[in-house]
């Protein structure tokens, strides 16, 4: 490197940062959004703001597990490091060729995240990163690499040194820093160290090769066995602690053959396909699926349509109205937490908000049932998507080992939405119809965002973390929605994370549907493994319009998928209704009015008991509205016991009636109020006659009511006009409510117009913090303010500054404190004075401005070679 070259080396992160392009500067504020949250002053800030703990932690968790191996493999580095010595490092002394070819893909990711800086022959890490990833024996590295031999003697006696420089052969020095870096030379030269090695008895070659990959820490006893005072006179065991060894990182580098890792992993592990099916087939098991979450959905909702089960006084749902809620839909527990959270994060039902506070479904879920079937599915499937809410948690504990609730607090999981969209973006990056091993997806998000450190709890491991648990509940709720079908992405779902539609070329997949009217199998037996080494980023749509553009989309292809609503069901004389599909809207409401659903699947029956009939005339019905019914949606004749049912429920039907006194029963026919009198299981209701055609209760009329009905008799409710009150379902809902955020995991990444104008800021910032200054009238170079402070001069200097800077054109140097107190440097070109104010071109804003003087601290020229 020549003089010229050196002198134009940044000295500092900051200066490798002033060198950059807009276009650099927007990928690196665009990878770490944390750095413009607010937007720093210039670049300097911007350099402070990259190196902090927090902020570097967060970067180096966003990256892949080979480019964070090149990080720790530049902890273990000199600093600086050359770039060579780095492919040696990651490549080993024989030089793999893949690791080789990758290496540059790394070091310009960790440059273009500003966590490495430097030319190629002087690479440094930033301070903060070498400190995290380093080893120490707090926290070892990933390398497995322990101290160098000058930080291992650190502590170490003279005289001590020159004794192990004596039995490896090397002559004595004057003095310990050179006694150890001779020492350390000797490590590092490869030939003289294999000679050295070569020398000792077996027993001692193997406990360095139990030490070589870590952990490099070892105990031995004060009297230790010969073959380890072999190693310990040689110095390739070196004490750190009283019965403490350490193996010294140059020798551990010699074992392994230059490697600082075990297993460089420069390229991702493929996503394997487990079976291959064809795309249609996928498609239309998924929208069996989707229509099937639909039906959920709405069973749950009508499950909770008159006020579902209490909210616990922390929130959520108790254990066991969740098992109520599961044992109702009939699913596990699990997944009926899925769904109530599903639709609780749609905002499809809510809290009440009442003094006895309960669940219930919201006013918008009478709009959501209104909409298309498709774009009702593609709804739920957004909010899954974006939503943070993790109903895999339920059941866990929390950091109070508090037992987390279905609807309750602290579900929320910022990475949830990432990894969702990651998942399905690796399933987009199959062949068509293909569905992958569950492992090869986990092992694909490990190698994109390898695990760090210990667990909370202590324990060490990846299979446990939460990327991996949402990874699986990704698979298996994906599969639950519709989003995928036979464990494959469906065509919709794909539009949902705005993947491109792949071509459908004719492969082994197509082969393989195409010959079913041959007899060629389809499903799980048709194996076909496929590696995908790159899977291409399909970016998550980040704008509210780019979402609601993907899930149209996805609606729009789903649509077709399902199959036409039937307008008839099949009458059976066993007093049952057979569905043979889905029924248009009026038909099911009335339906699930008038019967109870007895079974699901490809058809629904629906059964016909005194209860539904009653259930259907409480609702405002006639017996003659439901023989009209009836007849008009039967594809068979209208099975005579059937009709007999709604007459006999019919004609028993409101001959009580039942109002509020607390409550009164009130009949034409005498003999009937007899009758309920003179039934013991009546005594609970503390009934006594009024008169001959009435009689009062001291239970409240819902009471009066379900007893009358137990006891065989048909009542219904009276308003006080003395009108039959008409029951309907849909009676209770909360007032209106907004669906739950999402929690941000972090700064959402800056648009294009917000980067635009953070760089502009951050640039003019910094011509304002570096452009050189001429120092004040009468006085000193020195005297000119430190770099970073505000200029101080006097009202009259000030005023007579500005004045003449306005008759020659030329820019100053200002400092300026606004209304709120927040001081600034602006570089400027005033244009007029006047009035206590100048008007100037803000070179800082790129805009003009004017400024009460009163609020200028000072103004200093800038140099004759300011830019």
């Amino acid at each position: 490197m020549s003089t010229e070259e050196k002198s134009a080396a940044p000295r500092s992160l900051a200066e490798a940062l002033r060198v950059r392009d807009d276009v650099s500067l927007a990928a690196l504020l665009r990878s770490r959004p944390d750095l413009i949250t607010p937007v720093p002053t210039d670049l300097t800030q911007l350099a402070t703001r990259a190196g902090t703990r927090a902020s570097v932690v967060r970067a180096l968790e966003r990256l892949d597990r080979f480019t964070l191996q090149t990080a720790e493999a530049l902890a273990v580095a000199a600093d600086p490091a050359p770039y060579e010595e780095l492919v040696r490092l990651m490549a080993g002394d024989e030089g793999d060729p893949v690791v080789s070819a990758a290496l540059p893909r790394a070091v310009a990711l960790l440059r273009e995240q500003a966590l490495v800086w430097g030319a190629d022959d002087r690479l440094r890490l930033v301070r903060t990163a070498r400190e995290l990833l380093a080893p120490s024996p707090q926290h070892p590295s990933p390398t497995g690499l322990g101290p160098t031999v000058r930080e291992a003697t650190a502590g170490m006696s003279p005289g001590r040194i020159q004794e192990i420089l004596a039995v490896v052969g090397l002559p004595s020095t004057h003095d310990s820093v050179s006694a150890v870096s001779a020492l350390g030379a000797l490590f590092a030269d490869r030939p003289r160290m294999a000679a050295l090695l070569a020398e000792l008895p077996e027993e001692s070659r193997e406990v360095l090769a139990r030490l070589v990959w870590g952990p490099p820490y070892g105990q031995v006893t004060h009297d230790p066995a010969p073959h380890l005072r072999h190693l310990l006179d040689r110095g390739l065991l070196l004490p750190t602690a009283p019965g403490t060894v350490v193996l010294p990182r140059e020798v551990a580098l010699h074992l392994r053959g230059g490697r600082a890792h075990r297993a460089p992993e420069p390229v991702p592990p493929p996503v394997e396909a487990a079976a291959a099916h064809r795309p249609q087939v996928v498609d239309a098991t998924a929208a069996g699926q989707a229509l099937t979450a639909l039906a959920t959905v709405e069973d749950l909702l009508k499950e909770w349509d008159e006020g579902g089960p209490a909210v616990l006084r922390a929130g959520g749902l108790s254990v066991r109205d969740l098992k109520r809620t599961a044992v109702a839909l009939d699913v596990p527990e699990p997944v009926a937490a899925f769904w109530a959270e599903l639709a609780y994060a749609a905002g499809l039902i809510a809290s009440d908000g009442a003094e006895d506070e309960r669940y219930a479904a919201t006013p918008a879920y009478d709009e959501w049932r209104e909409l298309p079937t498709a774009e009702r599915w593609a709804r739920l499937a957004g909010t899954w998507l974006t939503a943070t809410r993790t109903p895999g948690v339920v059941g866990g504990r929390d950091a109070k080992d508090r037992t987390l609730s279905a609807l309750g607090p602290n579900l929320d999981r910022s990475a949830a939405p990432e990894v969702r969209h990651r998942v399905l973006a690796l399933l987009a990056g199959l062949p068509e119809g293909a569905s992958p091993t569950e492992e090869s997806v986990l092992a694909r998000l490990r190698w994109e965002r390898p695990l760090r450190g210990p667990r909370r709890d202590g324990r060490e491991g990846q299979d446990d973390d939460l990327r991996t648990r949402l990874a699986r509940w990704t698979l298996s709720e994906a599969e639950l929605l519709g989003v995928t079908g036979r464990g494959a992405l469906a065509a919709p779902g794909r539009a949902l994370i705005g993947a491109p539609e792949p071509p459908r070329a004719v492969g082994a997949a197509e082969a393989s549907g195409a010959s079913g009217a041959s007899g060629a199998p389809e499903g799980p037996g048709d194996k076909l493994p496929v590696h995908h080494h790159r899977t291409p980023p399909v970016p998550a749509p980040a704008t509210p319009a780019e979402r609601a553009a993907a899930t149209a989309r996805a609606a729009r292809l789903l649509a077709p998928l399902f199959p036409e609503p039937l307008d008839h069901v099949l009458l059976q004389a066993d007093l049952t209704a057979v569905a043979p599909g889905p029924l248009e809207r009026p038909l099911a409401d009335m339906l699930g009015v008038l019967a109870d659903v007895e079974s699901k699947g490809g058809a629904t029956v629906y059964r016909f008991t005194p209860g539904s009939v009653r259930r259907a005339l409480d609702s405002g019905q006639a017996a003659a509205d439901l023989h009209t019914f009836l007849a008009r949606h039967s594809r068979t004749p209208v099975p005579q016991p059937l009709t007999y049912l709604i007459d006999d429920v019919a004609r028993r039907h409101g001959r009580l009636r039942v109002g509020a006194a607390s409550a009164y029963v009130r009949c034409d026919d005498d003999t009937t109020l007899d009758e309920i009198l003179a039934d013991k299981r009546a005594s609970g209701l503390a009934l006594r006659r009024l008169a001959p055609t009435v009689l009062a209760a001291q239970a409240d009329p819902a009471a009066l009511l379900e007893g009358l009905r137990a006891m065989g008799f048909a009542p219904a409710a009276e308003s006080a006009g003395g009108d039959v009150l008409i029951a309907r379902a849909d009676a209770h809902r909360t007032p209106p409510r907004t669906a739950p955020e999402p929690v941000p995991d972090g700064p959402p990444v800056p648009d294009d117009t917000l980067l635009t104008a953070a760089i502009r800021a951050v640039r003019a910032g910094d011509l304002a913090a570096t452009a050189p200054r001429k120092p004040g009238p009468g006085s000193g170079a020195g005297d000119a303010p430190a770099a970073g402070g505000l200029p101080r001069t006097g009202a009259a200097e000030t005023l007579a500054t500005m004045q003449a800077a306005v008759m020659t054109g030329e820019a100053l140097w200002i400092g300026y404190v606004n209304a709120e107190g927040a001081a600034s440097q602006r570089v400027i070109a005033p244009i007029r004075v006047e009035g206590g104010f100048v008007t100037a071109y803000d070179h800082t804003a790129d805009e003009v401005r004017t400024y009460p003087l009163h609020r200028i601290t000072g103004v200093a020229e800038l140099a004759d070679d300011a830019t």
